[in-house]
């Protein structure tokens, strides 16, 4: 017993067939109405030409899916006809079938290298002609549903290209935007040079520069990496520069006010517990960060540091001895109640301090290594005679020279460089 989805899908595929159209070429009157009478049978929507010339004016005015047209007619032979309609422009496939009597093997490759899909045998038996019309009819319906799979799926590249283009134009104003929240790339205070530098992988990154002025002699200046990379780590470095900044001196948290209302900074500790608490309580927020801050007081060069998990601040003496600062600590944001400790350097004139982010210690080098504090330490004397901002470049350019050919960077790098004068 037939069950009902089997008459639908009989009912369904009867009636894709009857929306195909056939062409049917034959130059006896006879033969052509018998061939038609079967495709008419079948549910195709059937044109008759008795002739290749007028075969090619139907498919011009009513393009085919199916032909059945015969090899010998006067005129044009169906051989010629195939060739001339297979130049045709067509958006879909159109399926040819040649009538001959024919059985030469070299005969039926001449016709399938003419453009012919399949042949009859003539006299056309009619279970044949519908067995040969009935497969070609399955790969049309093949090629059309790659026909449709390949449309929907330019139309969703497309798609997919405008929404690329809207983020990129997104992206590139987040990067303008966090572009001006860094300060600039040389400050000169009574005397002392800051220089700072960062390079993004991508469009925006996760790492963060700074500083901010107490008064006439104390300077607070922070290196920041957030966890990740992208968006929403360039959105956590535009908060926590709120969070330090520089224009809202009210804002800052690493900021105090005295009891004769003179701003102060905070102990570099201090700051970095009021940014861990901050960090913990706000919903929503699971990137962390690592830091290093400091206080430097430019009158008697002292400097007091906080290392929150970030590499190792450099101190460059003037002597040009070069030395790793710093025990590690534990990065902000992670754990409620974490004790963070601070410790103090005295700077002489000539002397050099820099931070930077993991993304030059963690740089995979050639070997497949990565740079490491001493391979930081190794670049910095090779670039020892540049200051200031160009100190910062060469850095980065000696980097570059290790890394793979052309490889590009696995993560951000951003630093920031004290040259103290004493007053």
């Amino acid at each position: 017993m037939t069950r009902p989805d089997q008459h639908l899908k009989f009912a369904l595929n009867n009636q894709q067939r009857r929306t195909l159209r056939a062409l049917v070429v034959e130059d006896s009157t006879l033969q052509r109405r018998i061939l038609s009478s079967f495709l008419k049978k079948w549910g195709f929507d059937v044109h008759e030409a008795a002739s290749g010339l007028q075969a090619l004016e139907i498919c011009t005015e009513f393009p085919p899916d199916i032909i059945v047209s015969d090899w010998m007619m006067p005129g044009m032979s169906g051989l010629e006809f195939c060739q001339k309609f297979r130049k045709m422009q067509r958006d879909t496939y159109g399926y040819f079938i040649l009538l001959t009597s024919k059985s030469d093997k070299g005969e039926v490759a001449l016709g399938l290298e003419s453009g012919a899909d399949d042949f009859v045998t003539k006299p056309v038996n009619q279970a044949e002609l519908r067995a040969r019309i009935f497969a070609g009819e399955r790969i049309l319906k093949m090629e059309r549903q790659l026909h449709q799979q390949n449309t929907v799926i330019r139309e969703t590249l497309g798609e997919l290209t405008e929404l690329h283009e809207a983020m990129d134009r997104d992206l590139r104003q987040a990067r303008d935007i966090q572009q001006s929240l860094l300060p600039a790339r040389e400050i000169a205070l009574n005397g002392t040079r800051i220089s700072t530098g960062m390079r993004s992988c991508g469009h925006v990154g996760g790492d963060l520069v700074g500083l901010f002025q107490a008064n006439d002699t104390q300077v607070g200046l922070y290196n920041i990496d957030v966890s990740g990379h992208g968006i929403t780590s360039a959105l956590m470095t535009a908060r926590i520069s709120g969070y330090l900044s520089e224009r809202f001196l009210d804002q800052n948290v690493a900021l105090g006010l005295s009891d004769l209302g003179q701003r102060f900074i905070r102990q570099p500790a201090e700051v970095a517990t009021l940014l861990n608490e901050r960090l913990l309580v706000e919903a929503g927020v699971d990137q962390y960060f690592t830091m290093n801050f400091a206080s430097l007081d430019l009158s008697t060069g002292c400097v007091r540091i906080v290392q929150a998990g970030h590499p190792s601040p450099v101190l460059i003496k003037a002597s040009g001895e070069i030395e790793l600062l710093g025990h590690g600590g534990f990065p902000i944001g992670l754990l409620p109640d974490v004790g963070f400790e601070q410790f103090e350097i005295m700077l002489s004139k000539g002397d050099r301090l820099l931070f930077c982010s993991d993304g030059l210690t963690e740089a995979k080098l050639q070997s497949g290594q990565e740079l490491g504090d001493d391979g930081v330490v190794e670049l910095v004397r090779n670039n020892i005679a540049f200051t200031g901002k160009e100190f910062l470049d060469a850095l980065y350019i000696g980097l570059r020279a290790e890394l793979p050919e052309k490889g590009s960077l696995d993560d951000d790098i951003s630093a920031i460089m004290v040259e103290y004068q004493s007053p």
